[in-house]
């Protein structure tokens, strides 16, 4: 079935971009109104007792939130923190308002396939609930996490916040520059100036080219700024765990699954590593159905290769010849440093020994 790419629509002045226009007004106008009903304490900011940082963007779609909130989960661990990490659930079945702890073995139809990914990978307790404020105090009732993490939330004004690190897609970019629905923003490019910290993510060798744009973009007040690059770790089997190396598969047919909010991304990577590839790109969040990989079997059951978003919602498939491929964040020393100094001046600095 043919699926509407908005992210078309988003990267030039499209003429449809440009008739959605007057909508686009009328969202920035009601950003504002609920900017200031928080600047005025008209709508209630909660603090939860405990630290709280945010990753977050100022664009729809995938910039590489979750992969920095598995890194800084990971991270916070290895300097004696009890990180934990919250998400709304996107595309889960919870009712609203409804806060549960992820457990791994968790179906991502339920709580969402970001929470379930982030519960198998971060190590550390998950939260979700469509209110950021009750998925803290899920986790914070056991006295199990002393810092949290909450995965997208940036417009989340309802969570008070110790620190903010916004996630900037280096390849993608801001798009056409317009607001929803006619283009990508979600907030002013000016919101950058408040956040604590800039991640722009290169995805795989294109940190330059990332490097370069970003910096001629930013003002001397803007916050620093870091890069994130991902590196590409040997490809998992879905049916038995087994590894392999990228570089084995160049010699197969391979086609390539999506569902992420850059498919792109996914594709251009494993390219990258020498692979060649039949795309196929879903919606992000997409729930897959057998008859979505149909292709394989019409094709002689050739290999799939997919992300690990992707794969927590295909383990109940019993694919035979599936694969995920795992991506770690890479960041620098420079940003470790930026992000210890924050957590100092926070009061969240490294736990006594």
């Amino acid at each position: 079935m043919a699926k509407f790419d908005t992210h078309f629509l988003w990267r030039g002045k499209h003429p449809l971009a440009l008739l959605l226009l007057p909508l686009s007004w009328l969202y920035l106008a009601l950003v504002f109104v609920r900017k200031l009903l928080y600047s005025k304490g008209l709508l209630p900011t909660r603090r939860v007792g405990a630290p709280v940082i945010v990753v977050g963007n100022l664009t729809v779609g995938g910039a590489g939130k979750t992969p920095l909130v598995i890194w800084l989960a990971q991270w916070l661990k290895a300097r004696g923190h009890r990180p934990g990490a919250l998400s709304r659930g996107y595309g889960g079945a919870l009712a609203p308002g409804m806060a549960r702890r992820v457990e791994p073995g968790d179906d991502p139809a339920l709580v969402g396939d970001e929470p379930a990914l982030l519960a198998r990978r971060a190590g550390c307790p998950v939260a979700v609930c469509s209110s950021r404020v009750k998925a803290a105090e899920t986790l914070l009732r056991g006295g199990e996490c002393d810092i949290l993490l909450c995965d997208d939330g940036l417009q989340h004004a309802a969570l008070a916040r110790d620190l903010e690190i916004v996630v900037v897609d280096g390849e993608r970019r801001f798009g056409n520059g317009f607001f929803l629905p006619a283009g990508p923003l979600r907030e002013p490019l000016s919101r950058l100036d408040a956040a604590d910290l800039v991640v722009v993510n290169a995805g795989a060798g294109k940190g330059g080219q990332a490097e370069e744009w970003f910096a001629a973009l930013r003002a001397p007040s803007s916050p620093p700024h870091f890069l994130m690059e991902y590196i590409l770790l040997p490809a998992r089997s879905l049916r038995d765990g087994r590894e392999r190396a990228l570089a084995d598969f160049r010699e197969e047919k391979v086609h390539a699954v999506a569902a992420i909010g850059h498919p792109e991304r996914f594709f251009s990577m494993l390219e990258g590593c020498g692979l060649a590839l039949e795309r196929h790109a879903f919606p992000d969040h997409h729930f897959f159905r057998p008859a979505d990989l149909a292709f394989a079997e019409a094709d002689g059951s050739p290999t799939l290769l997919m992300t690990e978003k992707d794969a927590v919602k295909c383990a109940g498939l019993r694919l035979e010849n599936a694969w995920q491929v795992p991506v770690v964040a890479k960041l620098s020393e420079d940003f470790e440093q930026a992000l210890d100094r924050l957590l100092e001046q926070a009061g969240a600095g490294r736990p006594a020994a």
